[in-house]
């Protein structure tokens, strides 16, 4: 018992008491203050920012505390955190190289929650950014296009120093897409380019208004010049084919479904020409027959 009493009454124990206690009462308000915002703030990137602030406020508010409780200890123990830090220094480069990259994330225009990036080969969504790791939904991979694979994936920090950063919609959330029609020799060229010419206006045109609006602030911010946001059609003349490329202006996060309705509606206006603009294939057709003699002899 005489053992017990002197543990309780231990300086160091309750030093370790008290911060148990004060994280704990630090963890309930940073839980309670990210309820009560997730409930009130309705727009989601005031909301993702709110709960990242109040759990960064919650480490600072941990380390105070500390720092506070063991303040009189500090100036003995320098010496050996010294020698500590350099080891652990060593031993955890990755740990600090990531949380360096977090506040290179933080402080920086990389990339932000919301954005369409590619990091390190995976492309995805950024749906959270720690001070470890970037968390990732994922793009692609098997699934055809910009479509969600369902995969979660978390990537260290440090990529943002190692590997080049790819970001679909940052400054300026537009892309430059292409599609090719492949149409027969003979076919009225004249027309094939109205019909491409036509769907991209129809399709793409608020794409290309938005671009035009948000380009100027590019080249202000950077050393860019200036390019055409109009969609362009070009040939390109094969043994087998006339091959129309169509140029066009396009949101990022709409790529694949701008291209199916591009596709849809040239498709319908080439049927409608009856014959005059015709798709080519590489089906091979027998179009003409040499002539046959035929010399028959009687025995």
């Amino acid at each position: 018992m005489e053992g017990f009493r002197n543990l309780l009454l231990d300086p160091v124990l309750s030093k370790v008491v008290y911060i148990f206690a004060g994280i704990s009462i630090i963890t309930l308000v940073v839980r309670f203050l990210q309820w009560y915002l997730t409930n009130h703030i309705r727009t989601l990137d005031a909301r993702y920012r709110a709960r990242k602030v109040l759990s960064f406020a919650g480490y600072i508010a941990v380390f105070l505390l500390i720092l506070g409780i063991f303040n009189e200890r500090l100036s003995n123990l320098s010496a050996a955190f010294g020698i500590a830090g350099a080891g652990i220094a060593f031993a955890l480069q990755e740990v600090i190289v990531s949380v360096a990259g977090w506040i290179a994330l933080s402080f920086s225009n990389f990339y932000k929650p919301g954005d369409r990036v590619q990091l390190g080969g995976i492309k995805g969504d950024v749906i959270d950014i720690g001070v470890i790791r970037t968390t990732l939904m994922e793009v692609g991979e098997w699934v055809a296009a910009d479509q969600y694979s369902g995969r979660i994936v978390r990537i260290a920090n440090s990529f943002v120093f190692k590997e080049p950063v790819f970001n679909y919609s940052g400054d300026f959330p537009f892309l430059w897409d292409e599609i090719v029609i492949k149409v027969k020799h003979g076919s009225d060229r004249a027309l094939a380019v109205k019909i491409l010419y036509d769907a991209a206006h129809a399709v793409t045109d608020d794409y290309t208004k938005s671009a035009k609006e948000t380009w100027p602030s590019l080249v202000r911010k950077y050393h860019i010049l200036n390019t055409s946001m109009d969609p362009a059609v070009t040939l390109e003349v094969t043994d087998n084919w006339l091959a129309y490329t169509l140029r066009y202006v396009v949101d990022y996060a709409h790529r694949r479904s701008t291209r199916n309705e591009l596709f849809t509606r040239i498709m319908d206006r080439v049927e409608q020409t009856e014959g005059r603009v015709a798709i080519a294939s590489t089906t091979f057709q027998l179009v003409e027959m040499p002539a046959l003699n035929v010399h028959v002899h009687n025995e």
